[in-house]
């Protein structure tokens, strides 16, 4: 059986069409094409956007993306690529969870200012209402 990437660009030039061509259709950088073309999935950035750039290319082809979206999933598990994918979304949510802990302080400074600003309106409004409008500012 042969690789993903190398069927995928025996499709591509069997269909005559050109990187460029695809390139235009798509708006995906021709390196990110290539690497795809050559089984390099760890040039090609990760998750999502990676798997968006296959359904690109195949749309653009005209080839029926069920079974080429399965076959690169096979194919990227043989890499090993897919499991580094897993490491990353850990690290990932690894880096949210650290920068949510200081983000509680700064939402507990900002309801804060809320409160004061909310104060102040009502001080005003209370002042308006007291003096303006009973007449203790006009002679």
């Amino acid at each position: 059986m042969e690789r993903f990437c190398d069927e995928l660009r025996w499709e591509r030039e069997r269909r005559q069409v050109s990187i460029e061509k695809i390139c235009e259709e798509t708006k995906v950088a021709s390196r990110h094409l290539l690497a795809l073309e050559a089984g390099e999935y760890d040039a090609l950035p990760g998750g999502v956007f990676r798997k968006g750039i296959v359904r690109s290319y195949l749309a653009a082809l005209g080839l029926d993306e069920v079974p080429w979206i399965e076959r690169f999933e096979a194919s990227l598990r043989e890499s090993g690529a897919a499991s580094a994918e897993g490491r990353d979304w850990a690290e990932f949510a690894e880096n949210v969870r650290r920068n949510r802990v200081g983000a509680e302080s700064k939402t507990n400074l900002r309801w804060a200012g809320v409160a004061m600003m909310l104060g102040s309106l009502a001080a005003l409004g209370w002042s308006v209402w007291k003096f303006a409008l009973h007449g203790r500012l006009i002679p």
